[in-house]
């Protein structure tokens, strides 16, 4: 049966014509339907505009891809925002190359005095008394330096022409960047005296020194001396940095200690246990 003849057999208008209509009649997808003829039939019998609801649909159809692409883009926008920022430091911050040097040194030392039963001297000397080599060129084997120090002439000062290879060498873990100066140059000194981990006399071990006691220092730059040079932090009655300057790290400074351990001090901790940390026999104990 056409599509003309079902349409005639089907009064507008009357309840019979509509069941008959949806039961005979089953138009195909608007989007499909060309004939005119038809076109004005459903139009009429439906009291709709066919053209009207096919632009409806086609139009909903594109509102929809449309929606799903922009929510495509903003979930695609939202996970990159969500993402963590990793920061990229082209090198590290110079506290923490400091701290890690500071490390090196006093694990050096602790590796020194497993060998040896003792750290080294302070510095070595001559028959004369005359001061040669400092104990950061004794453990240059211990920081990964050993051909640097075979070529070392330890019977001459360091200073001497014949150790010129040496001393112009620059021996990274000796320095720290913080400090502005030349790369011969280092912050980190021992503290030597009597009654600090590095003596006069002779090289102390861990058996008479507070596991807590200063190994190691950063002192202020100014204080600063040539890595081979056998003088370190030698007044009693100085400070190892000034108190009133901000100094390299922002108001702290950077000690290494008898057991290994690496940290922190303030510049305003006072004098009296900034001098109880030198000492070999750490903090006074409260009486019992």
């Amino acid at each position: 049966m056409g599509w003309r003849a079902v349409w005639s057999a089907c009064e507008p208008g009357s309840v019979s014509s509509r069941r008959n209509y949806r039961t005979i009649f089953h138009p195909p997808p608007l989007n499909t339907v060309s004939d005119p003829a038809v076109v004005s039939a459903y139009d009429a019998f439906t009291g709709a505009n066919y053209g009207e609801v096919a632009m409806l649909r086609k139009r909903n159809a594109l509102s929809i891809v449309e929606g799903l692409a922009v929510a495509a883009i903003l979930i695609a926008i939202a996970a990159v925002l969500l993402i963590p920022q990793v920061q990229v430091h082209p090198h590290p911050p110079a506290r923490r190359v400091c701290q890690n040097n500071l490390k090196q040194v006093a694990l050096a030392l602790l590796n020194y005095h497993q060998v040896h039963g003792c750290f080294p001297p302070a510095h070595t000397t001559d028959d004369k008394g005359n001061r040669l080599h400092s104990w950061r060129t004794l453990i240059l084997p211990f920081v990964e330096q050993q051909p640097l120090y075979d070529s070392i002439d330890l019977t001459k000062p360091w200073d001497d022409p014949v150790n010129k290879k040496a001393y112009a060498a620059v021996i990274e873990v000796y320095l720290c960047p913080a400090s502005k100066l030349g790369p011969e140059m280092t912050t980190y000194l021992a503290p030597v005296g009597p009654d600090w981990s590095f003596g006069t006399e002779e090289p102390r071990s861990l058996d008479v020194i507070d596991d807590e006691t200063v190994l190691v220092m950063e002192v202020d730059p100014k204080r600063a001396v040539h890595w081979m040079s056998p003088y370190d932090f030698e007044d009693p009655d100085e400070m190892p940095f000034d108190s009133a300057s901000e100094g390299v790290h922002s108001g702290s400074w950077m000690v290494a200690l008898a057991n290994g351990a690496v940290m922190s001090v303030d510049r305003t901790t006072p004098p009296e246990e900034v001098r109880e940390m030198l000492s070999i026999h750490g903090k006074e104990k409260e009486p019992q």
